[in-house]
């Protein structure tokens, strides 16, 4: 998990930093190594697959990877398409990385940008003008760096939460009671 980061002058609960930074392709090479390769592939091959388990982890909810899955790649193809690019897709995307950072609360990207250079710190001082800031900032993340903003969002849900189709990696056999057996005479 990641360090807690000091509270500051902005007043509510110290936020912690993500687990990963966004250019750290592999991760932290720790015991998810194979899963951080898993997701670095998956957010160049197939950014869409990775958004679907991204959001199905977020969600655990039946049918949300095919309900997030499809319209990304609708978006992505369009983009694509139209103007030769992804430009479609970060927008769909991005309300998941609020989603997360919320979740868990993480320090947003605003926040850790005015306490490395300490400007700004009267813009934040109110909470939900921080939160619109923060949310922006997802966008911004979100559409200008977009397979590695989808990357660090895989690496910190399969971190923090199990996938929700393996039952948190264990099998599950359920037994059942033989029915009513009789000995007889005559077989």
């Amino acid at each position: 998990m990641g360090e807690p980061v000091s509270a500051h002058a902005f007043g509510g609960l110290p936020r912690e930093s993500w687990n990963s930074g966004i250019l750290s392709c592999l991760g932290r090479n720790d015991e998810f190594c194979s899963s951080d390769v898993e997701v670095c592939l998956l957010g160049t091959v197939a950014p869409c697959v990775l958004y679907g388990s991204n959001v199905e982890r977020l969600a655990a909810g039946q049918g949300t990877f095919a309900n997030s899955c499809l319209p990304y790649t609708g978006l992505y193809m369009l983009g694509n398409y139209l103007f030769g690019w992804n430009c479609l897709a970060p927008w769909f995307s991005h309300p998941t990385r609020t989603a997360i950072r919320r979740r868990y609360n993480l320090e947003g990207n605003f926040e850790a940008f005015t306490r490395q250079c300490g400007c700004c710190g009267s813009l934040v001082e109110d909470e939900e003008r921080r939160e619109h800031l923060e949310a922006v900032c997802d966008l911004a993340t979100h559409y200008l760096c977009h397979p590695c903003a989808l990357c660090q969002e895989g690496r910190e849900l399969r971190r923090r939460v199990p996938h929700p189709g393996f039952n948190n990696g264990r099998s599950v056999f359920v037994m059942m009671p033989p029915m009513e057996q009789t000995m007889g005479r005559g077989m």
